[in-house]
């Protein structure tokens, strides 16, 4: 239930009608027993017929007939991290909550994962898929009064189900610089030794050799995931190591920001998603298209069908601009 656009007046009259007393931040997201009774609820309002039990000491009030929105994960999650001591959110919830790239099998499933800390017991009750882990207390952060692992435990966490070039993608992620100006932020979410860091803490973790090979193949600089795939292609097929975002110099007051570029052979390569059919991108993507040849620049623009079949058709793009401009491949190892 997402109250965010509900005039305030509305939402107090609803729950009054529905359950009286019972305070606004209790009624719009699952909450826990122990925090209700905290906040001076009596115990017999809490066992009123309109109050539903999700699970062993959590409750809800039901949705109204008109409420489209869906709760946020984050708020669904928050009273399971809550009512077992020792936990968090963790693996599949996690990854959703972090918006990291990429599908993880079991991100969709309806049950909410929680880790203990171990030695304690695994939580078992309604609605969760249980999880024991050794974590440390920097790996864990409470975000809004809802305990969850971090987005650098959560990657090593996922990485038993996820391919190495899935979580490369989400390496790239989160070591990436962002652009304050578009983020509200200016550092990263993790740096490389953090990850680093991170699994030489846990080296027997079930999938840990995936991250290693991962957190080798990671760069900074990538801005989405089709770029680090582009990227990954790219090398594996034998060809220079592009640079990643980095300031391109064209002509006397001119400079472009490709997403990839070789400064060597004069080639710039730009992955274009589906933002780029607006009218306006369109104008900008052709100045730069301009830009990039008075300056003796190829432009190689990728779209999402060159990158079919592990980017073949987005390899051979490249490969033949970097040709163009006296790329040699290199021989036959000796």
């Amino acid at each position: 239930m997402d109250n965010a656009g509900r005039n305030p007046d509305e939402l107090s009259s609803w729950v009054m009608r529905r359950l009286p007393l019972l305070p606004i931040e209790l009624a719009s997201a699952p909450f826990t027993i122990a925090d209700a009774l905290a906040g001076g609820i009596p115990y017999d309002r809490l066992r009123h017929r309109q109050i539903l039990r999700l699970s062993r000491g959590i409750a809800t009030l039901p949705r109204r007939d008109d409420d489209d929105g869906a709760l946020p994960l984050a708020l669904l999650a928050r009273p399971y991290s809550r009512v077992t001591g020792y936990s968090a959110v963790s693996h599949a919830t996690a990854f959703r909550i972090w918006q990291l790239p990429g599908h993880l099998p079991g991100m969709d499933e309806d049950t909410i994962h929680v880790a203990r800390q171990s030695p304690h017991g695994i939580p078992r009750r309604r609605g969760v898929t249980g999880h024991r882990l050794q974590f440390f207390d920097d790996e864990v952060e409470c975000l809004d009064g809802l305990w969850i692992t971090t987005r650098s435990r959560t990657w090593l966490d996922c990485s038993r189900r996820m391919t190495v070039d899935e979580l490369t993608v989400a390496a790239d992620h989160l070591l990436r610089i962002p652009r304050p100006e578009f983020e509200g932020r200016s550092e990263p979410y993790a740096r490389p030794e953090d990850l680093a860091d991170i699994l030489d803490r846990h080296w027997g973790t079930p999938g840990i050799r995936k991250a290693r090979l991962a957190l080798e193949q990671a760069r900074i600089g990538s801005d989405s995931a089709p770029e680090t795939l582009l990227r990954l292609a790219v090398v594996r097929a034998g060809l220079p190591e592009p640079e990643l975002n980095v300031p391109v110099p064209l002509l006397p007051g001119v400079v472009r920001l490709p997403d990839q570029s070789f400064a060597r052979f004069k080639v710039a390569v730009e992955y274009e998603g589906s933002h780029h059919a607006d009218p306006a991108q369109v104008e900008r993507d052709i100045d730069r298209e301009e830009d990039f040849a008075a300056a003796g620049w190829i432009q190689v623009r990728i779209s999402k069908r060159h990158m079919k079949d592990d980017a073949r058709a987005a390899v051979r793009k490249v490969r033949a601009a970097l040709l163009q401009h006296d790329w040699t491949p290199p021989g036959p190892s000796r």
